[in-house]
């Protein structure tokens, strides 16, 4: 079944979101009720994290746009810019950095333990979207898939010779 064109634009972002900021509630609830697990304890580190990682999200971001413009989504498959290195680059910025210098921000391990937690839910998340690649681009995509990383860049392939 060829993608939709809200599957094109927006992939499982939506309900990804959805998801995270369901499960930030959930650990500002958790950390609410808890003793308090310090990271770092100082208000200047913490505005550092954040403000390298809100850097470093919208760097990385903005290349993914610029890698894949929204209206060609779906539509070819991109293996440069970016996408050289991730396959779901603007999902990697957040995922990535953004959740971990919000986690150091706000100076709790619970939030250590939601920002790791987001990489296997969004794993799981992207399954369907992945699956809607490969139907379109068929071995092609598979070949891309075993030498890029989700959320990670792979510096390596699975399939490298030696």
């Amino acid at each position: 079944m060829p993608m939709t064109q809200y599957q094109r634009l927006f992939g499982t972002g939506p309900r990804g979101i959805a998801i995270t900021l369901a499960t930030l509630v959930i650990a500002f609830v958790l950390a609410s009720r808890i003793e308090p697990w310090s990271i770092h304890g100082s208000v200047q580190f913490g505005y550092a994290a954040l403000g390298v990682s809100l850097v470093l999200t919208l760097a990385i971001a903005m290349w993914s746009v610029r890698s894949l413009p929204p209206a060609d989504r779906g539509k070819a498959l991109v293996t440069s810019g970016a996408f050289q290195y991730f396959r779901h680059p603007l999902y990697a910025s957040f995922l990535t950095f953004f959740d971990f210098g919000l986690a150091i921000y706000l100076d709790d391990w619970v939030f250590i333990i939601w920002a790791v937690a987001q990489h296997p839910i969004w794993h799981l998340n992207m399954v369907g979207e992945e699956r809607l690649m490969r139907n379109e681009f068929g071995d092609e995509y598979d070949a891309y898939c075993n030498r890029t990383g989700r959320f990670i860049p792979r510096f390596w392939s699975r399939h490298s010779p030696g």
